[in-house]
């Protein structure tokens, strides 16, 4: 389970992906890539990984087997500290647009970025096939959700990018994070294409 902020974003691949066709199971990749810290990006850190894509059923997510060299930084105190300031608003937290129009996050917007980063991470995963290159583009809105338990609930609704055909999709997705149990996504679903605008 990723925390909020280990995030790691490939700098570069050390080797052209190696393809390996399983016969009537789908086509396995083997990557080496060299991960960087979106936070600090001296902080680098070695991974090979395995990916398997299987065969015509697109409603199924790829298979991902990783290994990391090294390790990642601990960023405990950066989590409580966003955690305990979300949990100390009076109202509960509304944005939109971010990045703004010129690539901007404000700071006390960062960590809602982050978290957003994280969770369509999830949803890029669920949703890839070898043939789809998605990116978090923006988020349109977001709402934090009143609960009565120690979890933070966020409504997002975010654009994705597909960088191959160029497409903006517009999709929903209801995450939920603690400090010490991660990020999950309960629910997420593409929207119609006027839900971006």
């Amino acid at each position: 389970i990723l925390t909020l902020h280990e995030h790691q974003r490939v700098s570069q691949l050390q080797s052209f992906p190696q393809r390996k066709d399983i016969d009537g199971v789908g086509h396995k990749y083997h990557l080496e890539l060299e991960l960087e810290d979106v936070l600090d990006k001296d902080s680098t850190v070695n991974c090979t990984a395995e990916v398997l894509y299987h065969l015509g059923n697109k409603n199924i997510a790829p298979d991902v087997q990783f290994t990391l060299e090294g390790e990642l930084k601990n960023t405990d105190e950066a989590d409580n500290v966003f955690y305990n300031r979300i949990k100390s608003l009076e109202k509960e937290l509304v944005a939109e647009n971010i990045p703004d129009n010129y690539g901007n996050v404000s700071p006390e917007m960062e960590p809602i970025h982050l978290l957003a980063w994280v969770a369509s991470g999830y949803v890029i995963w669920q949703n890839s096939t070898e043939n789809t290159k998605f990116q978090l583009a923006q988020i349109k809105h977001v709402k934090q959700v009143k609960r009565s338990d120690e979890y933070l609930e966020f409504d997002y609704k975010i654009l994705l990018h597909e960088m191959l055909t160029q497409e903006i999709i517009p999709w929903q997705m209801t995450v939920l994070w603690h400090p010490q149990h991660g990020v999950e996504v309960t629910r997420d679903s593409r929207q119609p294409k006027q839900a971006s605008e």
